[in-house]
């Protein structure tokens, strides 16, 4: 049964095309992700089903009698309500079924004639059609595990978190055919997408959403769709499908527009040289060679966004966290004195449910706010760039161009060179015509993307990212996240995006709650399956894990239980030694390899040799560091 079904839409501002001609069609039970880059039209799509923006071309139809709910980024309800005066005049079936029953109850008291008897009849009938009986306990469910507990507050008094929750609320309780969704996971901790993915997992429900959060996408979608260059590709699997075909797509793409260039140039020359009177056989070859044409001036596949700039170079000293402890009146952040000291290149994810004081934490770290007790110790050559969950202030009658000349007119790369203000845009896929646009015409994506790159103009060497996959599309994330693997300085991630934290961190702070904070030895996704495994508080030593590619078995080194016990200091840098000899090894027997494999070019065996001795370096010193933490013992 279809519900949706889009025909030829279009639709472009000025000189901005978004899509063109798309079509595509959504059936009861269909779960569908819509996939694309930041400013390729997604919220202006979801504002055309919505009805308050209007196609160039086109039709949009729904399915008659269907109930649809719209979750909007940008959502609005009336304000001056409170939570549970916004669930009960809420507009849906339920509410109005609820509404008739009670009625006719009332009516029955006072007379049970004919025409009572037939009402009541419907009305229980319909109460039982749309199981409107449990109503009001999932309304409570729904509200427990998006931790909307005081109902009675005022809507403006809430935090913008607290508002996309509501919004979520209502969206669920009204139990609509279809459900069309921008961004759900955005202000959810990773408890409530787990919830929210098992609940959107239901066979009668029909969905169209736009996600960052992959692993959300492959747990509730069944189907991707793609706008790419103004046109609208479909993939029925999970998004490592997705990937697979799109790469096969992009490929076969390129591979035809060369052909057509390639053909284009010998019959441009024919075509200029071709007398004025045409036979039908030269008209023939005139519009074949319009079509060629088209072809060939068809745009190849974008290169990905280059993360190059240059890192401040970071000494020996990064941030030492001594015993502290940070309340608040009302709120407990650290009861327990917290200790840690930051190592060169370690990458940290920081997880906890909302409230728990994540984003104080960063702040702490990065001397912005006081603790009660101990103390913070910075190094003299840290350099934070902190991406925070608010974005820039963006002087929107300013342009993109302006905005980032106010910082550097030229930034310096990793490798030496620089680029101007308007290059480093174009590499982070603001083509020139776009920089010269005016702040405001950005889409909430781009906006974020222009952000992370003026904090990256800065040359930090400690990275701090506060829900940085928010509005992002996926093609900024993969880059971003190639980025972080190579980033040499340290790295503190607050995300609830678990395939973005799982690829990148080699330990986790677990914020528990009630000034709880532990280290965890491992990502995410192993935190959750060792805390349900759990026999007892201890965690477990740190996972080892070698990239496939290497094809190369490396052991890893067990250290048994210390009789005699290491301070936490060395104990950690134990842990990052054990994890790192391994990646060594396995990168020296990779380049030893290249090197006998009969590679004769001087400057790759150069550089080749070069970097296997700063490896075999690097594997000695911390052999005998391992060596002598061992006699530590």
């Amino acid at each position: 049964m279809n519900l949706l079904s889009i025909n030829n839409l279009s639709k472009a501002y000025g000189a901005k095309k978004l899509f063109n001609k798309i079509s595509f069609g959504i059936n009861y039970g269909e779960k569908v992700a819509l996939v694309a880059k930041n400013g390729s039209g997604k919220t202006t799509l979801f504002k055309i089903l919505k009805g308050i923006e209007i196609a160039d071309e086109g039709e949009v139809v729904f399915r008659k009698d269907i109930t649809i709910g719209f979750l909007d980024q940008n959502f609005t309800f009336d304000e001056s309500l409170s939570i549970q005066q916004l669930i009960d005049t809420a507009d849906n079936k339920f509410v109005k079924a609820i509404k008739e029953y009670d009625a006719v109850i009332k009516l029955s008291e006072t007379s049970m004639d004919a025409k009572v008897a037939d009402r009541m009849e419907e009305a229980l009938n319909l109460m039982n059609e749309i199981e409107a009986w449990d109503y009001e306990k999932n309304i409570l469910e729904i509200l427990s595990r998006l931790e909307i507990r005081d109902t009675t507050q005022i809507a403006k008094t809430l935090s913008g978190g607290q508002k996309k929750r509501v919004a979520l609320a209502l969206t669920l309780i009204n139990r609509p055919n279809l459900i069309i969704m921008d961004e759900p996971t955005n202000h959810l901790d990773i408890d409530m997408i787990e919830w929210l993915e098992n609940y959107l997992q239901d066979a009668s429900l029909s969905i169209l959403l736009v996600t960052h959060d992959r692993y959300f996408l492959d747990e509730v979608c069944d189907k991707i769709i793609e706008i790419d260059n103004y046109k609208l590709y479909e993939y029925n699997g999970n998004f490592d499908y997705y990937l697979e075909k799109k790469a096969e797509r992009e490929q076969i793409s390129d591979a035809e527009i060369d052909k057509a260039r390639n053909l284009y140039r010998k019959e441009v020359v024919w075509v200029r040289k071709m007398p004025k009177a045409r036979g039908t056989k030269s008209k023939s070859r005139v519009d074949a060679f319009y079509e060629i044409e088209k072809k060939a001036k068809q745009k190849r596949v974008e290169k990905k966004i280059e993360l190059t700039v240059k890192m401040e170079r970071m000494g020996s000293k990064i941030v030492e966290l001594h015993d502290i402890t940070k309340n608040y009146p009302n709120k407990t952040i650290l009861s327990d004195p917290f200790t840690y000291t930051f190592i060169p290149g370690e990458k940290i994810g920081v997880v906890g449910k909302n409230g728990v004081g994540k984003t104080t934490l960063l702040n702490i770290i990065q001397g912005k706010e006081t603790v009660d007790k101990g103390k913070v110790s910075l190094g003299d050559t840290i350099v934070f760039g902190y991406y925070s969950q608010g974005g820039m202030i963006i002087n929107t009658d300013k342009r993109i161009i302006e905005i980032v000349q106010d910082i550097a007119e030229h930034i310096p790369l990793a490798n030496g060179a620089s680029l101007s203000a308007s290059q480093l845009l174009t590499r982070f896929n603001f083509t020139p015509a776009v920089q010269f646009s005016y702040a405001h015409t950005l889409s909430g994506g781009e906006k974020r993307r222009l952000y992370l790159l003026t904090i990256l103009m800065k040359n930090p060497n400690f990275l701090i990212l506060d829900e940085p996959t928010n509005d992002l599309d996926i093609v900024t994330l993969q880059t971003l996240e190639d980025f972080l693997e190579e980033f040499k300085g340290c790295v503190l991630i607050v995300s609830h995006d678990r395939y973005f934290i799982d690829r990148l961190v080699d330990h986790t702070f677990v914020l528990e709650g009630d000034g709880a904070i532990k280290d965890f030895p491992g990502n995410y996704t192993e935190y959750r399956e060792w805390k349900a495994n759990k026999k007892d508080e201890k965690f477990p030593e740190l996972k080892i894990e070698i990239p496939v590619e290497q094809k190369v078995v490396v052991e890893k080194k067990v250290t048994e239980a210390p009789a005699k016990k290491l301070s936490y200091k060395t104990q950690r840098e134990l842990e990052i030694i054990e994890a790192e000899i391994p990646k060594l090894e396995a990168k020296k027997l990779e380049l030893e390899n290249k090197l006998a494999s009969g590679i004769t070019e001087y400057n790759e065996i150069q550089k080749i040799s070069d970097e296997l001795k700063v490896i075999a370096k690097d594997l000695d010193e911390k052999s005998v560091r391992w060596l002598e933490i061992q006699e530590e013992v």
